[in-house]
């Protein structure tokens, strides 16, 4: 019994001292986070939320849609080029990732383009707030058939690039959600074939 009670007394020691050396790291952690933009918690609490649910961090960063069943490829196709040409954001290229993937095994599959748009004022101005949004341009848009045969559209999340961390300056910001509401209408709009 004194074993015991020696083993849990040390357990509690060593307890009490982990909690006092993680303090300052905790405290340091909610002090930087209360810098960082209003949205930053639910942003990340959302991914987490995914990541959990999928248990695949792709999943919790990309915003995706159905395509309705009565619809083609090429309905999906041109109602994607006909939205973000009427937002006058540009299609900078299209990869037909499907015929690579063909030309290169010599075997038929499944359908995937892979689009990619820009305003490049807007780009510009990102990149002079930081050289790291580089790995977000262009916006891109995925249309894939899964496995299954049914069409999704695919796009990146833009939260945490908006909302993750300190706020970025107000025209920044303005022009980035103009963005995000520029793929999500071209999200929602293809993926119901509404041009």
């Amino acid at each position: 019994m004194g074993i015991l009670k020696n083993l849990l007394a040390i357990f509690g020691v060593l307890v009490i001292l982990a909690g006092l050396a993680a303090t300052p790291y905790v405290l340091d952690v909610k002090n930087r986070f209360a810098e960082f933009d209003d949205k930053a918690y639910e942003t990340y609490r959302e991914m987490f939320r995914k990541i959990l649910e999928t248990g695949n961090a792709a999943e919790a960063t990309v915003w995706k849609a159905q395509v309705s069943d009565d619809l083609s490829v090429e309905d999906v196709d041109e109602t994607i080029k006909m939205v973000a040409n009427e937002h006058n954001i540009k299609n900078v290229g299209e990869l037909p990732l499907y015929k690579q993937v063909e030309a290169m095994t010599g075997k038929p599959y499944r359908f995937v383009k892979i689009y990619m748009f820009c305003n490049a004022q807007t780009a510009a101005m990102m990149l002079d707030y930081s050289d790291a949004f580089a790995a977000y341009l262009p916006c891109r848009l995925s249309l894939v058939e899964d496995k299954q045969g049914r069409l999704w559209i695919y796009t990146l999340n833009m939260d945490p690039m908006i909302h993750g961390g300190t706020p970025l300056p107000p025209a920044l910001k303005a022009e980035a959600l103009k963005v995000k509401e520029i793929m999500l209408d071209v999200l929602d709009r293809g993926a119901k074939g509404d041009f």
